[in-house]
This record gives C-alpha cells, sequence and structure tokens, in this order.
C-alpha cells in the first residue's frame, strides 16, 4: 500500500490542470504509483466543470481584468475560485483494494482519509449524508458557483461546505481533486460568473454566505498552506493504512503535462468547448 506525494509548487491553471491528467495517463498505463498531489494556483483561477457552459456561465472579461486565469476541468461540478485554498488530487486505480467499486464509495473512503487531516488541524469536519445533501440541494437556486451546497461524502463543517470534490475515471484509473477553503468572499466569485440580473447575483452570495464556510471562519485565522498540506497528507495516510512517500513528477509526467498544458487546457477550442 506504498502511495507517492507530491508537494508541487505553485502553477498557473493550464499547468495545474494538466499535471493532474499526466498522473492519471501515466498511473493507468502502469508507469508511476497511486498518487496524492497538493498544490496551489498562481495566479489565482477560476475553473469550470467539464460540462458547464463557459460563454454562458463565466465573466472572461471579469477575469482577464482581474489578472485570474480560466481552465475547464476534465472532472464535473461547477465554478470554483482557486484563491486563498488548497488543492488535492488523488490518483489511484478503480480496482485499488483500498477503494469500494462504485464512485459514492470511493468518495466516502477517500473522504475519510482527509476528515482525518481535518480533524488534526482542529477542525470539527465530518461528511454530507446522502439524505441531507439532496434535501439541501432541492432549496437551491440553480447557479453556476460550487460550494452553495455539499454533494455526497463531501466534507463539511458546522453543516456548511469547506471542501468540495469532484471526479473522473479514464482506462481504468481514477482522478479526485478539490479545494480545501482558507478563505472565502462569496462577492469575489459570483463577481467572475454571469447572471440574469444584480438580484439574482445578490441572491448566488447569500446562499453561498450561508452554505459554505472556510479555515479563518473556524480557526479564526488562516495557516500556513504547507504545513496544512503536510498535516493532511500524514493524516490521509495513517487514516487509509498507506505508506506515503514523498516523491515528484517523472520526465514522462513532466512532459505529458506540459503537451496538454499548451494543446488541449490553454487552447480555446477545450475551455469553450460548451
Amino acid at each position: 500500500m506504498k502511495w507517492r506525494v507530491i508537494f508541487d509548487s505553485p502553477r498557473d491553471a493550464r499547468h495545474n490542470m494538466a499535471v493532474d491528467e499526466a498522473i492519471l495517463r501515466c498511473h493507468a498505463a502502469g508507469a508511476v504509483p497511486p498518487t496524492l498531489r497538493f498544490y496551489t494556483w498562481q495566479p489565482p483561477a477560476l475553473s469550470i466543470g467539464y460540462f458547464q457552459k463557459a460563454h454562458a456561465e463565466v465573466d472572461v472579461d471579469a477575469c482577464r481584468a482581474r489578472g485570474i486565469d480560466f481552465v475547464r476541468r476534465i472532472t464535473g461540478g461547477r465554478a470554483v475560485l482557486h484563491d486563498r485554498e488548497l488543492t488535492y488530487s488523488v490518483v489511484v486505480r478503480e480496482d485499488h483494494p483500498l477503494l469500494p467499486p462504485t464512485l459514492l464509495g470511493s468518495y466516502r473512503i477517500l473522504s475519510q482519509g482527509l476528515i482525518a487531516g481535518l480533524h488534526a488541524l482542529g477542525v470539527p469536519a465530518e461528511m454530507s449524508l446522502p439524505g441531507a445533501a439532496f434535501g439541501q440541494t432541492a432549496r437551491l437556486p440553480k447557479n453556476g458557483a460550487c460550494f452553495d451546497a455539499p454533494s455526497f461524502y463531501e466534507i463539511t463543517a458546522g453543516r456548511k461546505k469547506l471542501l468540495g470534490s469532484a471526479q473522473v475515471r479514464k482506462e481504468g484509473a481514477l482522478l479526485q481533486h478539490g479545494s480545501l477553503l482558507f478563505d472565502f468572499d462569496p462577492s469575489a466569485l459570483t463577481s467572475l460568473l454571469k447572471f440574469h440580473d444584480d438580484g439574482e447575483r445578490e441572491r448566488c452570495e447569500k446562499v453561498l454566505q450561508a452554505k459554505a464556510t472556510s479555515l479563518r471562519h473556524i480557526l479564526g485565522t488562516v495557516p500556513d498552506t504547507a504545513a496544512v498540506a503536510r498535516i493532511m497528507a500524514g493524516e490521509f495516510g495513517r487514516a487509509l493504512g498507506l505508506t506515503l512517500e514523498e516523491g515528484r513528477l517523472t520526465a514522462e509526467e513532466e512532459a505529458l503535462a506540459e503537451r496538454l498544458a499548451v494543446e488541449k487546457f490553454g487552447a480555446d477550442s477545450w475551455n469553450f468547448s460548451k
């Protein structure tokens, strides 16, 4: 049960998404071990889910004016502003003995590892249960923003969403990644999205304020990013019975990530494909 853990340097949006996919492809081919990666975004970025409509939902001019990157993920879900947060990704084969075969089952197991790390930080985190998630989502207005409600087995604190995740499966392997909010300003996110009118934008902000939280709100301070990543990794391994060995990307992964950053995640044909 040996996994690789990578504490990555900050990267721009296209390279962060390219690295996640490169690890997924190389692991599916048997070239690298299961991998837990922690990373941040420089400059800040707005990422949208694979099925979202960029032209209809994202104010690209606002992103450019504020120096914020924009990218489409290969995973589902909705828009996330990657700023004052820590992102994790997990890449592992679907048939790994740690994981149940179902999507929800794998979410549940991986969430247990993440929650162990949050508990070590003093955060009273817990999993969102399926019934509660359905009940909350049914009452929410439709919008393009993530963190407005927890989905199955996502992570909450004080019944507010703290860490949102999304997953994709390709070639017998899965990629799950998600954002742990260090701080959160709903207006910073909604200012980058399109709405029919200001009233709809204000309603979305109120929903996000009521349904999302952050480490600053819980702990009263914004902790050190690198320290949080190492604590999360150590507790993730202990909770799931894994031996984590610190490593780095292989030359093959780096080369593939660079190609994907240019040809896919940096291309309008991908980011505005919907």
